[in-house]
Order: structure tokens, then C-alpha cells, then sequence
């Protein structure tokens, strides 16, 4: 029988290697943006980066915002990625110009690159649509008996606050516990074969999770974390292209109608994207919120109260102002 090998998670090792590669993103982004921006501006195309589940995917099955940009002149490309850092990564180095991801990318993104990205949207709160898992024979029956366990989620994720803030109402900090850095697909196939004993993940890989026989949830998001997801953009796109964010952010109103008439055919296709059951999927999108709209005052309060938490932990190097990276177009 075949070992599963955890990868290691040395805290400081980590945030060196990733500040190194941001750095050199950055370096490459700013001798390449202008002959980049020039090019864009010439055709017309709105670079967007997705996920293969989200508000933005079922954007992209309606054709609303290829509809919405025609007449100006635009058409859109969209790339999919695996998870919101890598998308943010790709946004600051003018790889794309729209974004969407939860709620600690951005800040992670702030820490990293000041002034480079912004928020243009957000979307309803979803504390249901993430959460963490446990066996149901693990013992485990409070967020303080995960102290001395392996824990998996994706480092830099939504779910990433969504621990960290669970750790810290139950008295608890990261060092308690033994983090795992984890893809959604590493992770569930580390959870079900018993190599972790804790998994924090987001839809659908939570509904999916969920509907395992031998999983139950030891919490979700709700009073820990609002689970938003958010639109976000270049500053140096945005400045240009005002007009394009709004009509963005406007699109989105025509999304539910769209959902509620085409349902069974956007959940067949989520699942053959993800390749989770239909009724998994069916499952997340009854607590997916489609009601996105621009940036408001609580909004950029419950971020700020992430930042401040994700600073005091030493997980960003030093305390930043969510303000500073709110577009007020």
C-alpha cells in the first residue's frame, strides 16, 4: 500500500518563497504593463479569471456580460484558475483584469502589492457556503478539540480566515494546531483516507464533503465569517476603463433570473465541470448569493476586522487600510 506523504508547512519558509515569487511577479508586471495596457486598450477584450465554481462561472454560462460589453465594442476572454491567490497573482501581473475571489486573498493581495489591485463588488454574505469538516468518529466536537490535530485548507483562501478566526473565538491560535497546505482535491482525498484529521473548505467541495457518510460538520461560517466573494480588478485598468466596471457590476442584477430559468441545465454543467454529483452542486447553489453590488461602508468594515485579525497573527506583515484599495469609481 502506497504512503501519503503530507507536504511540509514551515510558516517562515513559506512566506519567504511566496514573497520572493510576488516580487518577482511584480518586477515582470511593471516592464510589462504598459506595452500590455496599450494592447488591451487597442482590442477591446476583457481578460476575466474564474473559478470553476462561483458567481463568475455562471456569469459566463449566461453570455449576460459578452451581451452587456457588445455594444461598446467589447468581448470577453475568460481563464479559469484553481483558487483566488493564483487568480490574484495573475491579476497583478496584468495577466487578467477581472477577478473574484473570498475574502483573504485580497488582503494577502494589499500586503503583497500596494495600490496595484482594487475592489469594484461584492457579493451577499454565504456563512453556509464554507465551513470545516471532521470524521464523525473522530471525537471531535468543538473547535478546541482541534488543538494537536491536522488541519488541511488552502493557504491564502477564504478559508484560511474562516480557521483562523474559528481558532481565536474557541481561545486557540494557529500554532495549536498542525496546518496543512492543501488543494480542494488534495485535501478530500487526504480527509477521506484519515491522513488529516480536520478539512476547512469552501462550496461545492463542502456540499460534497458533506454528503460523505462519514463526515460531519464541525462548523460553518456563520458568526465567523460573512463567506462574500468579491470583484476585483488593476487599479491602472480601472482608471481607464471606469465605464466597464460599472456595466460589470450592473450585470450581475440579471443573473438570478437567468439562474432560476436555466437551473437544471447550469447545475448539469457545474457538475461536469467540477465533477461532483448534480445534486451536490444543487446543494451549494441554494446558499450561493448572486446579489452582488458595489462596495459599501460594512462591507469594507467586516474586511478591515479580517485584515486586522490576519496582521495581529503576524500572517501579513504589518496592519494596512482596506480603504486604500476600495475603488470609489
Amino acid at each position: 500500500m502506497s504512503t501519503f506523504m503530507l507536504p511540509p508547512f514551515t510558516h517562515r519558509l513559506r512566506r519567504r518563497s511566496f514573497l520572493t515569487a510576488a516580487i518577482a511577479t511584480a518586477a515582470n508586471a511593471t516592464l510589462l504593463s504598459a506595452h500590455k495596457s496599450v494592447a488591451q486598450s487597442a482590442d477591446k477584450t476583457l481578460r476575466v479569471g474564474y473559478q470553476r465554481y462561483g458567481t463568475l462561472i455562471i456569469l459566463k454560462q449566461s453570455g449576460l456580460l459578452e451581451k452587456a460589453l457588445s455594444p461598446a465594442g467589447w468581448s470577453v476572454k475568460w481563464s479559469e484558475f484553481i483558487a483566488g491567490p493564483q487568480m490574484l497573482q495573475a491579476l497583478s501581473a496584468d495577466a487578467i483584469d477581472l477577478a473574484e475571489t473570498g475574502d483573504a486573498p485580497p488582503i494577502f493581495a494589499q500586503s503583497n502589492w500596494p495600490d496595484r489591485l482594487v475592489y469594484i463588488g461584492h457579493s451577499g454574505s454565504a456563512p453556509l457556503g464554507e465551513g470545516i469538516l471532521v470524521q464523525a468518529d473522530s471525537g471531535i466536537e468543538a473547535i478546541k478539540d482541534l488543538k494537536g490535530k491536522k488541519v488541511a485548507f488552502n493557504r491564502g483562501s477564504n478559508v484560511h480566515y474562516l480557521l483562523l478566526n474559528a481558532l481565536t473565538q474557541s481561545g486557540l491560535t494557529m500554532q495549536d494546531v498542525h496546518p496543512v497546505n492543501l488543494t480542494p482535491a488534495a485535501a478530500r482525498a487526504a480527509f477521506e483516507t484519515k491522513h488529516i484529521d480536520a478539512w476547512a473548505i469552501w462550496d461545492p467541495y463542502l456540499a460534497a464533503g458533506e454528503a460523505l457518510p462519514s463526515t460531519k460538520l464541525l462548523t460553518s461560517a456563520e458568526n465567523l465569517s460573512p463567506n462574500r466573494q468579491f470583484l476585483l480588478s488593476r487599479r491602472a485598468f480601472i482608471d481607464q476603463n471606469a465605464d466597464i466596471a460599472r456595466k460589470v457590476v450592473t450585470t450581475f442584477s440579471g443573473l438570478e433570473p437567468w439562474v432560476t430559468q436555466n437551473q437544471q441545465d447550469l447545475i448539469h454543467t457545474l457538475a461536469e465541470s467540477t465533477g461532483l454529483a448534480e445534486g451536490v452542486i444543487k446543494t451549494a447553489l441554494s446558499r450561493l448569493s448572486l446579489d452582488v453590488g458595489f462596495m459599501d461602508t460594512t462591507t469594507q468594515a467586516e474586511q478591515q476586522k479580517a485584515a486586522d485579525l490576519l496582521a495581529q497573527n503576524a500572517l501579513i506583515p504589518g496592519t494596512l487600510r482596506v480603504e486604500d484599495m476600495i475603488w470609489k469609481g
